[in-house]
């Protein structure tokens, strides 16, 4: 089952670099929270997750992920931005149950 996983969060994150950055989002803020560094942090984690089990540092900061696109999703008025935006929130997704799983 890991395996899988982490063979699908492969897949998502090779996705996630063939997609354009949605030009709107360069120097937006949505909720407080800084676009660009949020496309960042996500792949970021994704790639360590792949990598192996997270430090506390990391597990922490990809939980405070899971609530900041709770907050900015809805906010995201642009269609392109809010389809790129689910995507990158999926890929931190799988990479949270990735680590979940490690941590049994």
């Amino acid at each position: 089952m890991l395996e899988e996983k982490l063979d699908a969060l492969a897949q998502v994150m090779a996705e996630h670099t063939a997609r354009p950055f949605p030009s709107g989002c360069r120097g937006l803020d949505i909720e407080g929270q800084d676009m660009v560094l949020l496309d960042a942090d996500s792949y970021g984690y994704a790639a360590v997750v792949r990598e192996g089990p997270l430090s506390e540092q990391h597990r922490a900061g990809l939980t405070r992920l899971m609530s900041v696109f709770g907050k900015v999703l809805p906010a995201i008025d642009d269609e392109y931005a809010a389809e790129y935006y689910t995507h990158v929130r999926d890929m931190a997704v799988l990479a949270a149950e990735i680590a979940s799983l490690r941590e049994k």
